[in-house]
């Protein structure tokens, strides 16, 4: 009986990547160094953090990440996770470049989470092209928040911190 390649590299290299809950794969080594913990999904290998670990981080008192919504602005009106920035959706190439221009100055070790929650994870049209224009500036510490379904159902559904309204 063979095994199928994923499973095979799974077992020779668990000291240094497990499972999430969500079947997402997690960096282990990083958040022995860092404390936060960071999953690696399947969309695109953006470092992405869990709803429940950027929920602890913003409740905790200490520099807070600074944090995108780069979704729709009626998504944001409705609800949005308190002390966001709205940037509006990246897949226009006009928002993108307002990103390029919010980001230019500060230092490329500055911890941001983006975030959408539009629709499902894989087919959400403004993570990938805001993660990737950050990582292309060189920023260190972008991570994308994970939200496999949408704000709703992924943040305030859960009960989450939330802030309406512009």
């Amino acid at each position: 009986m063979t095994l199928p390649f994923a499973r095979i590299s799974l077992l020779l290299f668990a000291p240094l990547v497990f499972l999430d809950a969500s079947g997402c794969h997690r960096d282990a080594s990083h958040e022995q160094k860092t404390g936060q913990a960071v999953t690696t999904t399947s969309a695109g290998d953006m470092p992405s953090l869990q709803p429940q670990e950027l929920s602890r981080i913003l409740s905790h008192p200490g520099d807070k990440p600074l944090l995108f919504h780069v979704g729709f602005r009626k998504l944001y009106q409705q609800a949005h996770i308190p002390g966001s920035e709205f940037l509006g959706p990246t897949s226009d190439d006009e928002v993108l470049a307002g990103l390029r221009q919010r980001v230019a100055a500060l230092p490329r070790t500055t911890n941001i989470v983006i975030y959408c929650g539009c629709c499902p994870w894989e087919r959400c049209p403004n993570v990938k092209p805001a993660y990737r224009l950050l990582h292309e500036l060189g920023f260190t510490n972008a991570k994308v928040l994970f939200i496999p379904e949408d704000l709703g159902t992924d943040w305030v559904d859960r009960g989450f911190a939330v802030a309406k309204g512009d």
